[in-house]
């Protein structure tokens, strides 16, 4: 039976980090197993036009999907949890949405009229979700920030308005609150829950649906009182519960009966949901028959936000090799020749992750040391390759000064540098850059191919020859010391077709050496390890194992 396209607006209340993006992440996985397509969007309130140039201490990671838009994290949640393919249209900032309308003005597409909040910011927000409704049964909208923020009410409004733009029951609003325990009461409190709901209101904004934040299931007295104050039925008060997995939370929320509401209010005739893999996935990570400790050497430890999709596809390839894995969040500026040993002795495997700027890298460079001379698996993620090689260069090929002019313009031995000139074969453009260059315009950002070297880590891994990954750098290894690094057992195992960008590097006669100038984090799925991934893992598990004489 063929519908018009479904929306559900998913808000937040009371306070920030509540799960909004996990809870429509989760709304999305749901669908998805009743046989309906979905896609997700998130419009954030801040007025940078993307993350791409945020401090993750403020914002957490930037998630880069394929089409090189650099986007908010929650997008990380939407592709792990779905089969979504999503790209820059499924990001919107007040900045990007502000940026197109002072476009349009400038270009005189508005006729000379004054331009305003309303209708012109909010038709662009309006627009702007219609961009990803081609070809899926359901948009998932999740509005970024707290309900009261000034900054979200154009956002708001625009969604107040879009009901009215399209039939009626094509359009929910899903409200997500908090509800606490009082311990020294010994009581649930609603209160919160209701203030945010007349808050809602109060902008003409009606929610279908509360998911309600707690940390117990909620009685049915409880959620009585919380229909009755908040003009929703009480089969639509959902305890959105504290899990111990976040992939715990599409059954959670089908134990409620989320998605039987919402395809009733959606007049939505869906085949039964199908859960099995999800109950299988939450099985494997809650009895694993291993575990490992993964020491991840970075600058951003104080805030594990700024690596979730890193954290998370640790987990997937755990999952992939029946075991836990123990993160270890090393910070890098504390490391140094006279503390790694100290700081990293009882890790199994050596992760560097990404980064940008000077700040940790000596101690970086000792940590690839550590584990390249213990013979400890490591695994460098784009900064974590260009550490690999500046510590190859450095200690094994003989180039005491070996640096990337990132970190030092005036280095002898530039082993990774900025690319000023060089062939995109993803837009068949030859692209220029320079230090002055902007920021986030000079990246090589987005999906990439490569081609493997076989009898390689990474071609054991992959099992093919050409494969494709996402990218957010702007510095590369200099080909000027390839037949240098080569001699003296470094090996190149992934390039660029052409053959002018190196992707991955190995190193010979080590358990597991491996550094990638991508980010294969972002392609990790719970159900779907990436092999990357999946392979450090293993081979952690087999240094564990051998370490403790198991068999």
């Amino acid at each position: 039976m063929a519908f018009n396209t479904k929306y559900i607006f998913v808000t937040g209340g009371v306070l920030s980090s509540l799960g909004k993006g996990l809870a429509s992440a989760a709304i999305g996985a749901l669908l998805e197993s009743r046989g309906l397509s979905v896609t997700l969007q998130k419009l954030d309130p801040y007025i940078n036009v993307d993350p791409g140039t945020m401090n993750p201490f403020q914002h957490g990671e930037v998630f880069v999907t394929d089409d090189g838009a650099e986007t908010d994290l929650d997008l990380g949640h939407y592709e792990r949890f779905t089969h979504a393919k999503l790209g820059r249209d499924n990001n919107f900032t007040t900045g990007k949405i502000y940026d197109a309308v002072i476009s349009k003005e400038r270009r005189g597409e508005y006729l000379g009229g004054t331009v305003q909040v309303i209708p012109h910011i909010t038709d662009e927000i309006k627009n702007s979700v219609k961009l990803v409704a081609n070809d899926v049964d359901v948009v998932i909208v999740e509005i970024g920030g707290t309900i009261g923020d000034i900054e979200s009410l154009p956002f708001l409004e625009a969604i107040r308005q879009f009901k009215a733009d399209v039939d009626k029951d094509d359009v929910i609003y899903i409200h997500l609150t908090l509800v606490p325990y009082i311990n020294t009461s010994g009581e649930l409190k609603t209160k919160p829950t209701q203030h945010s709901v007349k808050e809602l209101r109060s902008i003409g904004i009606q929610p279908d649906i509360l998911l309600c934040r707690t940390d117990r299931f909620l009685s049915s007295e409880i959620k009585s009182k919380i229909a009755l104050f908040c003009n929703v039925s009480e089969d639509a008060v959902i305890t959105a519960k504290d899990v111990d997995l976040i992939y715990e939370v599409p059954l959670v929320f089908h134990q409620e009966g989320l998605d039987q509401k919402i395809v009733e209010l959606l007049q939505i005739w869906t085949r039964a949901p199908r859960l099995d893999d999800w109950q299988e996935l939450i099985h494997k990570c809650k009895a694993p028959k291993h575990e490992v400790t993964i020491g991840i050497v970075g600058k951003y430890v104080d805030l594990t936000e700024s690596y979730k999709s890193l954290n998370e596809a640790l987990y997937h390839g755990g999952i992939a090799n029946d075991c836990r894995v123990k993160l270890q969040f090393i910070d890098s500026e504390k490391i140094d020749p006279n503390t790694c040993d100290e700081m990293v002795c009882e890790v199994d495997g050596i992760l560097v992750p990404g980064g940008f700027g000077r700040r940790g890298i000596e101690g970086k460079i000792c940590a690839a040391n550590y584990a390249r001379t213990n013979s400890i698996p490591y695994f460098g993620i784009c900064l974590g390759m260009q550490i690999a090689v500046i510590e190859f260069a450095r200690y094994v090929a003989g180039l005491e000064q070996a640096n990337s002019s990132e970190f030092n313009l005036e280095t002898p031995d530039p082993v990774i540098y900025l690319l000023t000139e060089w062939f995109d074969e993803k837009t068949g453009t030859v692209q220029r850059r320079d230090i002055d260059s902007d920021k986030g315009g000079t990246m090589r950002l987005g999906a990439y191919p490569c081609n493997l070297v076989e009898n390689t880590f990474a071609y054991q891994a992959y099992e093919q020859k050409e494969i494709s990954e996402r990218h957010r750098h702007r510095y590369e290894f200099n080909n000027a010391y390839k037949d240098k690094l080569k001699e003296h057992g470094m090996v190149f195992s992934g390039e660029s077709p052409s053959g002018e960008l190196v992707e991955i590097i190995e190193i010979k006669d080590h358990p597991w050496f491996l550094g990638c100038q991508f980010h294969p984090e972002f392609k990790s799925r719970p159900m779907k390890p990436h092999p990357l991934f999946r392979e450090f893992i293993r081979a952690a598990l087999q240094r564990t194992q051998a370490k403790n004489n198991f068999p």
